[in-house]
C-alpha cells in the first residue's frame, strides 16, 4: 500500500464498488464514492466452460479451449505442479478426483515433457487422503512419465508472511514454498463448492488455504498455520487477500470441477449436486466469478474474491470476462447455502465493537 494511502481511504476503497457496493449501501445506508486502486485490470479474461457426461473429458476439453493461453505461460518452466484439494482425507465429494487429475494429465502429457508433482498440505494426513482417493494409482498409471506425490507439509520448506489476528495484531503464517517456486507453473484443481465462513471455495480458495503449513506428521510439537486463517469473519477475508497477492505471480491454470459440486454446509459436509461441468482459465479470480455465477451465488458475498479483484490480482468484473463454451445461464444450478450463511455475510456490514472515535 502506497505510503500516501491512508487507512480512512483504504477502508473507504474496501467498501467496494459495483455490486458490492450498492448491496452495502441496502444494508448500511449510503455509501461514499469508491476508490479505484492503480491496480486495476485493462485487459480481458477467457473462461471456458464445458459441460457433458464424463468429469476427465470435461476436464481436459476446458483446459483445451485455452490452450493458446497455457503454452505461453508455461515457456521457462521446469515442472508443472497440480495443487489438489484435500480439505477432506475421506470424504471424496469434498475432495479433487482422480478422473480430474486423469484429465488434466490427458491435456499435459501429449503436449509437454516436464515432470509433473502433484501437491497438496492437507488439513489431517496429506498421503492418507493421496491414498483414499487413488491418487497413488495415478502415479503408477502414468508409466514411463514422471509423476509424483508430495505432501508439502513433510516437504517443510515454507516462506513467512504476516497475517492479522481477531485483535488486529500481526502474526506469522509459513507458506509451503513450492507453491512459491518461480520453477513450478501450478495448476489449482479445486471444486464447486460452498463454505461456512467465506461462502464459496472455488480455486483461490484451494491455492491460499493450500499455502499454509502445519506440522509434519511425526513432527513434535505439532502446529497449525492454517487455523490463523480463521480469527473473524472480516480477518478472514482480509488474510486470504494478502496470501493471494504473495501467491498470485506463481499461478499457472485454474481447472474447476463442477461435476458433482457440493452445496449446503460445504466445504466438508454438504450434500452433492450435479452440475456436470468444467471451468477452466489462467485468470484464477475470473475463474471464479463464473464459478459462483454457475452456482447462482452473488457474487458480492465472497469478500476474499471482491478483495482480489479490487486489487487487480484477477478480472472479477463479469464485464471483462469472455466466457467460451457452454453460456453461464445454460448451465447455473442455484446451490444451497451454508447454514449460517447470514452469519457469514456479517463481514459486510459496520463492525459494532469500534472504540469511541479518537483523534
Amino acid at each position: 500500500m502506497p505510503a500516501n494511502f491512508s487507512r480512512r481511504q483504504f477502508l473507504g476503497a474496501a467498501a467496494g464498488a459495483g455490486a458490492l457496493a450498492r448491496l452495502r449501501a441496502e444494508v448500511a445506508g449510503p455509501q461514499t464514492p469508491p476508490l479505484i486502486f492503480p491496480q486495476e485490470i485493462k485487459t480481458r479474461s477467457t473462461v471456458a466452460i464445458v459441460k457433458g457426461d464424463q468429469r476427465r473429458k470435461n476436464i481436459t476439453d476446458a483446459l483445451a479451449a485455452i490452450d493458446h493461453q497455457i503454452r505461453p505461460a508455461m515457456k521457462g518452466k521446469k515442472y508443472i505442479a497440480i495443487k489438489v484439494n484435500n480439505v477432506s482425507t475421506v470424504n471424496q465429494l469434498a475432495a479433487t478426483h482422480a478422473d480430474a487429475i486423469f484429465g488434466i494429465l490427458d491435456y499435459l502429457l501429449p503436449r509437454v515433457k516436464m515432470p509433473v508433482i502433484i501437491a497438496e498440505s492437507s488439513a489431517g494426513d496429506t498421503m492418507t487422503g493421496f491414498k483414499n482417493f487413488k491418487y497413488t494409482e495415478i502415479a503408477k498409471a502414468s508409466g514411463t512419465r514422471k509423476v509424483s506425490l508430495l505432501d508439502l507439509n513433510a516437504e517443510a520448506k515454507y516462506q513467512i508472511i504476516p497475517l492479522i489476528d481477531f485483535d488486529l495484531h500481526l502474526q506469522p503464517v509459513r507458506l509451503a514454498a513450492r507453491l512459491l517456486d518461480p520453477d513450478a507453473f501450478i495448476i489449482s484443481s479445486g471444486i464447486l463448492k460452498t463454505h461456512n465462513t467465506v461462502v464459496a471455495t472455488l480455486s483461490v480458495k484451494n491455492m491460499v488455504l493450500g499455502a499454509p503449513l502445519h506440522s509434519a506428521p511425526k513432527e513434535t510439537p505439532k502446529w497449525n498455520d492454517k487455523r490463523k486463517y480463521h480469527t473473524g469473519i472480516r480477518q478472514t477475508h482480509y488474510n486470504m487477500l494478502l496470501t493471494a497477492q504473495k501467491v498470485r505471480p506463481h499461478w499457472g491454470v485454474a481447472v474447476l470441477d463442477g461435476f458433482e459440486g457440493m452445496e449446503g454446509n460445504g466445504p466438508a459436509s454438504g450434500t452433492p449436486v450435479a452440475s456436470r461441468i468444467a471451468i477452466a482459465s489462467t485468470d484464477f479470480i475470473a475463474a471464479d466469478r463464473v464459478g459462483v455465477e454457475c452456482m447462482g451465488i452473488n457474487p458480492a458475498w465472497p469478500g476474499y474474491l471482491n478483495y482480489c479483484g479490487q486489487l487487480g490480482l484477477g478480472n472479477y468484473d463479469i464485464g471483462k470476462i469472455d466466457v467460451i463454451g457452454e453460456k453461464i445461464a445454460a448451465v447455473q444450478k442455484k446451490y444451497q447455502m451454508h447454514q449460517d450463511i447470514e452469519r457469514e455475510l456479517e463481514w459486510m456490514g459496520e463492525m459494532k465493537d469500534l472504540p469511541p472515535k479518537l483523534g
